[in-house]
This record gives C-alpha cells, sequence and structure tokens, in this order.
C-alpha cells in the first residue's frame, strides 16, 4: 500500500543539488504508487521552471520569510500551521523527509503527532562542521526518527558527535543512459554551481598546468553563479581565453556530458555529488579531488576513476593529464564507471527507502 509521504525542502524550485534531488526522489516515490507532497520554505526571486509534474508542491512563503526575530517567530508559527493542516491529512504510515536542516526549524513546530520524521544532511559531515549548520543539525534532528547522512563513514562521524539516530542514505543516479558518450570529443567538462565551494579556481589552476600539454582539447565550464565575475577575470589573468569555454547553465546535462571526454570536479565540499554520478552514467571517466567520503565512495580510485588530495592542483593536473594522454584508458575507466554506478541505480535506492520506512514504522 503506498504512503503520504511529505518531502520538505529550502524551497521547491532553485536550482540547486538539493532540489534537483527532492523532485528525483519525489518522481521515484510517485511511480511506485506513493502519495508525495513536495513543500518549499521559500520562493526564489528567479524561480526554475518546474514544468508539469505528477505530485502537488506548496511554498510556505511567495519570498522569503522575515529576518530572525519576533515578526520570524510569528510567522514560523503561523506558517506551521499550514504544514500541519498538510501533515493531519496523512493516513497512517505517513513520513515528512526533511531534506536540509533550516527547513526543520518550520518542520519543528508544526504538528508531526503519528508520522515518521526523517532529517537529512546532503553534506559531508565536515563540510558542515565547518558552517553554522553544524550546531543546527545536532539541536534540530536530535529528535527525529532517524538522521540521515549520505554515507556510512560520515553516519559514524555523526554518531560520534551524539546524534546516535543517524544512519545514511546515498543518493541515486538520475538516469543510466543506452548510449554512453563516444569520448572523442578533445573536452574535459565540469558542470556545477560557480562558487567557492566548487572549486571552479582550483580548475583553473590545474588547467593553467595541463593546457600547454593539450593545445587541441578545450575545458568547458558549465554553470551559474555568484563568483563567475572574478572566475573569469581569473581564466583572462591565467591566460587561458582560449582552451576555456563559459556554457552557463545547461538543461541538457546528457548532451554536456557527450561532448566530452573526461569530467572534472575540483569542489572543496561535497556531499555525494550527483554531477559525478552522472558523468560515470555516461560513460565519462572522472577526476576529483577527494574532499569527501562521498566522492572515493563513488569513484574507486584507479579502475573507474582518478582522486587527488583535496586541492592539490599539481596532483588534478597530473591525473587530468594521465587521462587525455591516453584514450584506451579512457575507455577503460569510461566503461568501468558505466557498470559500477549502477549499484546507485533509482530502483535500487527507492527499494531501499521503502525498506526504511517500513522498518520505522515497527
Amino acid at each position: 500500500m503506498g504512503r503520504d509521504v511529505f518531502l520538505v525542502s529550502n524551497s521547491v524550485d532553485e536550482l540547486g543539488g538539493v532540489t534537483s534531488w527532492s523532485h528525483q526522489l519525489a518522481r521515484l516515490l510517485t511511480e511506485r504508487g506513493h502519495r508525495v507532497h513536495v513543500i518549499g520554505i521559500t520562493t526564489p526571486e528567479d524561480p526554475h521552471d518546474l514544468g508539469e509534474l505528477p505530485y502537488p508542491t506548496t511554498r510556505l512563503y511567495a519570498g522569503q520569510p522575515p529576518a530572525p526575530g519576533r515578526a520570524r517567530d510569528a510567522s514560523m508559527r503561523e506558517k506551521a500551521t499550514v504544514l500541519t493542516g498538510l501533515f493531519r491529512a496523512a493516513r497512517p504510515g505517513g513520513v515528512v523527509i526533511v531534506t536540509q536542516v533550516w527547513a526543520m526549524e518550520w518542520v519543528n513546530v508544526a504538528d508531526t503527532g503519528g508520522l515518521t520524521v526523517i532529517g537529512m544532511s546532503h553534506e559531508s559531515f565536515e563540510t558542515s562542521k565547518r558552517s553554522s549548520r553544524f550546531r543546527r543539525v545536532l539541536k534540530h534532528y536530535r529528535n527525529v526518527d532517524r538522521m540521515l547522512a549520505l554515507t556510512r563513514e560520515d553516519a559514524d562521524l555523526w554518531i560520534g558527535a551524539g546524534l546516535n539516530n543517524a544512519s545514511f542514505m546515498p543518493n541515486a543516479v538520475p538516469w543510466l543512459p543506452d548510449e554512453p558518450s563516444p569520448r572523442t570529443e578533445r573536452a574535459v567538462i565540469s558542470i556545477g554551481r560557480l562558487s567557492d565551494e566548487k572549486g571552479v579556481d582550483m580548475l583553473l589552476d590545474t588547467w593553467a598546468e595541463v593546457a600547454p600539454r593539450h593545445p587541441d582539447w578545450v575545458l568547458r565550464i558549465y554553470g551559474s553563479g555568484e563568483d563567475e565575475e572574478i572566475l573569469r577575470k581569473h581564466c583572462t589573468a591565467l591566460g587561458l581565453d582560449d582552451s576555456v569555454q563559459w556554457k552557463g547553465r545547461t538543461g541538457d546535462v546528457r548532451g554536456a556530458l557527450r561532448g566530452g571526454s573526461v569530467f572534472a570536479l575540483s569542489s572543496r565540499g561535497e556531499g555525494f555529488p550527483l554531477a559525478l554520478m552522472e558523468a560515470m552514467a555516461m560513460g565519462v571517466p572522472c577526476t576529483a579531488f577527494d574532499c569527501a567520503p562521498g566522492v572515493h565512495e563513488i569513484i574507486q580510485d584507479g579502475e573507474d576513476g582518478l582522486l587527488a588530495r583535496p586541492g592539490n592542483t599539481g596532483e588534478l593536473a597530473r591525473k587530468l593529464d594521465l587521462l587525455m594522454s591516453d584514450p584506451e584508458l579512457r575507455d577503460r575507466m569510461g566503461e568501468a564507471a558505466r557498470r559500477n554506478i549502477r549499484r546507485y541505480g533509482a530502483e535500487e535506492i527507492a527499494g531501499r527507502w521503502e525498506a526504511l520506512f517500513g522498518f520505522l514504522e515497527r
């Protein structure tokens, strides 16, 4: 029998990894007969067009909530009554999945009686520990039925920090295409937000070492963000304008990956990076900074991709050079990546979610 499942995030329609993940899981659970409702706290100024969805969505605020203080507290209580109304309509066995700890602050004020509540952290333990989110996770997720990290390694660290309800659930790869990238174009692909955490500045430093040895290759950077102007200036200062292509946002990730032969992830921090999984699903071999447990769980170093120490641009450059110089290595690792990433297939992960729902209901 299908369950009522509420997915609560900071936003329903901003362009970002957690939002994409929320809609991916919502579709998976809907296809398996569950009644899913996706709820966002805020509405961004430039909402992403979601198209027609097979499940309802709700936004608590037409814009942003008031700043912290009495007005925020009063507003939170008011909006929590909206959540309570939605939750009370759930049939027995209902589940609330809160994907981000900020959203949990509203859920905590609402009445979740009779429902299973699952809280999530979509970043590594170490990334969270470096931010204000760390203490909020410890505070707001302490009494949920299960707190989910993305890897067993991160779950163990949360348990060590005092969250004895911690466990883990990896992300699912959204698609497993029949046709991989032909890996014939001399292009390295990067996909991600142009922000400090994604480390595109370090990717440009890496490319400055690699590009002179491969004058017929280009680096294609897909994404937008607050650091775009400074990154473009950095690119120019490194003398890379002729070999770096700024592609902006893309709604066709498969097409972008099909046009590349190597994928590069240069992040300072990650959770369980979707772009990495998508590249592997397309058979594009990856190089990445080993910046989080999710990265070295996805990539099996030396078998289906190559890892470099976090922030070591010289080492990442050597790994890139290896793949760019050796088409047979690219093909071997690309095919291994396609095979290995299937362990995170959508049906596999959806089944794990359903098993968790049943376990927590006992």
